[in-house]
């Protein structure tokens, strides 16, 4: 999933729009893919996420004459060493939310990336010095305090929302380090995770105990299908945010979030129960007071004319 990113269109278009759209909806169908998947281990969806990405990223950026950065990035040092650490925090944020859906966490999953916006304005205010408005520490203190009813109905840290939110946090955090495109940091990422990916494909599959192949047609064909759902949702999402107001992509950014919620309650039937029934709304109204707040700094910082 995305957050809000840095950028300086001045107004939307229909195009970027789509883009977006496109992206937001296929992220939120994705827990009905990967609850198809459940039957299979975590590591083992993720190692084909990566391979069967790299394809579609590479037949991309060759389609539109971007791969001069990513040989640059690939005979960089510096430029590699931080494309590792992104491929690895993406790779533990994409392993713990295909074990959440699997398991019957996608409640959570849906809570960690309702958080994400404000852990974000959190990590600014931390790692970067940025300072908080008023409204930004109402709304942190309202996601801090729905984390503490959870953690104290159920006796535990709700550890897969605050896993998700930290990985995908700390990765947007140094992904803007990164001196490529979007969709060449992604291709770079998915590059340095290959090799273990197929090795370790390569191992289930000598102990004949992988699914490519080996097991039914459908889980096949899921698998191969795990670069599409990978890739195509992070590129729409790179290029329909070149093309749309900060404002717009903040308001757009919940609508996945929102369907996993949906599909967690309605379709996959996971209870509610008296905590999340209280920290759920407690994190939309500081989203709200977040959202309002940019809104309202976006309209004043605008330029007349």
């Amino acid at each position: 999933m995305a957050s809000t990113t840095d950028q300086t269109q001045s107004g939307d278009t229909l195009p970027g729009f789509l883009y977006a759209l496109g992206a937001y909806f296929l992220w939120g169908f994705l827990p009905i893919f990967m609850k198809a998947l459940a039957h299979i281990s975590p590591v083992e969806v993720i190692a084909h996420r990566v391979l069967w990405s790299v394809p579609i990223a590479g037949a991309v950026l060759l389609f539109t004459g971007r791969t001069a950065d990513l040989k640059r990035a690939l005979t960089t040092p510096k430029m590699l060493a931080m494309g590792a650490v992104t491929a690895a925090l993406i790779s533990v944020n994409w392993g713990i939310y295909v074990w959440a859906i699997g398991s019957g966490h996608a409640l959570d999953a849906a809570l960690g990336y309702y958080i994400n916006p404000l852990f974000s304005v959190f990590l600014g205010a931390v790692l970067l010095g940025e300072k908080l408005t008023k409204p930004q520490l109402v709304a942190i203190a309202l996601a801090g305090l729905a984390v503490t009813i959870l953690t104290i109905e159920n006796g535990r840290l709700p550890w897969v929302a605050l896993a998700l939110t930290g990985t995908w946090g700390f990765y947007a955090y140094f992904k803007r380090s990164l001196p490529i495109g979007p969709n060449q940091g992604f291709m770079l990422e998915v590059l340095l995770l290959m090799i273990p990916a197929v090795t370790y494909i390569a191992w289930l599959q000598v102990q004949g105990t992988g699914h490519f192949a080996q097991g039914s047609t459908f889980d096949t064909v899921m698998l191969l299908c795990c670069g599409i759902v990978t890739a195509v949702p992070l590129m729409l999402y790179a290029n329909g945010a070149k093309l749309l107001r900060l404002s717009t992509i903040a308001m757009m950014q919940y609508i996945a979030p929102t369907m996993i919620f949906l599909t967690a309650v309605f379709v996959f039937g996971e209870p509610m129960g008296t905590a999340r029934m209280i920290a759920f709304p407690m994190i939309w109204a500081a989203l709200a007071i977040y959202t309002g707040s940019l809104l309202a700094k976006l309209r004043v910082s605008r330029p007349a004319g």
